[in-house]
């Protein structure tokens, strides 16, 4: 047999680190971080650090083949400091880390929100292609990690993966009169299987819409198909057992978007 891949999540304790540790821990060997050691699980290998500090970083990198980074500060209302420390200094240091380290890849949690604007001001369809348009500097620093991983791909060939994650929740009832939270829900079962495509693919470099299979989705997930070979099984009116409207002027519904 194989040896399985060993793989540093980073933000381990947050809402998507807990689903990932539980849905990819029989497919690979786990190292989990964060901030503090008295958040560590029993029965994980896991690294307490503070990504601001590169110094703290480095060792955790240690055999590592892949890094799926999602640590950092996730307030839409956060301030430059937060922001500029834990967001861009943080993500700099992670990638500078796996690279000194042989890591092979990472995969980032960036956000819709580094594309935000476009969502505000109703401009879909959205594709990954478009210029980004952050909405909030937390959208500004996501952008910035998304361009800090293209220069350590093209200046150290560290393969680097960009998940642009829509609306994570267990279930979206939360969201039952908000449709564009509704539209770019990413369930728990597609979180799981979008990063295991995004760990395995043969692909080097990518930016990729991470939304479930929603009734009106706005955001292309062609690319994220045909390359990370995911495909949606979550939507939000099958979780809750709602119908879902077609909105005037929203896009067409999923059957006839790719």
């Amino acid at each position: 047999m194989t040896e399985k891949r060993r793989v540093l999540i980073t933000g381990a304790m947050g809402r998507i680190g807990r689903a990932l540790t539980t849905g990819l821990a029989e497919t690979y060997t786990l190292r989990l971080h964060d901030l503090k050691p008295d958040m560590a699980p029993d029965g994980f290998d896991f690294a307490a650090a503070d990504i601001t500090s590169f110094e703290a970083v480095r060792p955790m990198m240690e055999g590592i083949d892949t890094v799926v980074h999602l640590a950092g500060n996730p307030s839409v209302e956060a301030d430059w400091e937060s922001i500029l420390n834990a967001n861009i200094i943080g993500t700099r240091n992670i990638l500078e880390a796996a690279r000194k380290a042989g890591v092979r890849r990472v995969v980032f949690a960036s956000s819709n929100h580094a594309m935000g604007i476009y969502d505000r001001d109703g401009e879909w369809p959205v594709y990954h292609t478009m210029p980004v348009r952050p909405d909030s500097l937390y959208g500004a620093s996501k952008a910035m990690g998304e361009v800090l991983g293209r220069h350590y791909h093209d200046a150290f060939e560290l393969d680097f993966i960009a998940l642009r994650i829509g609306w994570y929740a267990d279930e979206p009832s939360k969201a039952k009169d908000q449709p564009v939270l509704r539209a770019m829900w990413l369930g728990p079962n597609d979180t799981i299987n979008i990063v295991r495509g995004a760990i395995e693919t043969e692909t080097t470099f990518g930016i990729y819409y991470a939304v479930s299979n929603n009734p009106d989705r706005r955001w292309d997930i062609t690319n994220t198909m045909i390359e990370l070979g995911y495909r949606p099984v979550d939507r939000w009116d099958e979780a809750t057992g709602l119908d879902e409207d077609h909105a005037p002027g929203s896009p067409m519904p999923r059957e006839e978007w790719p």
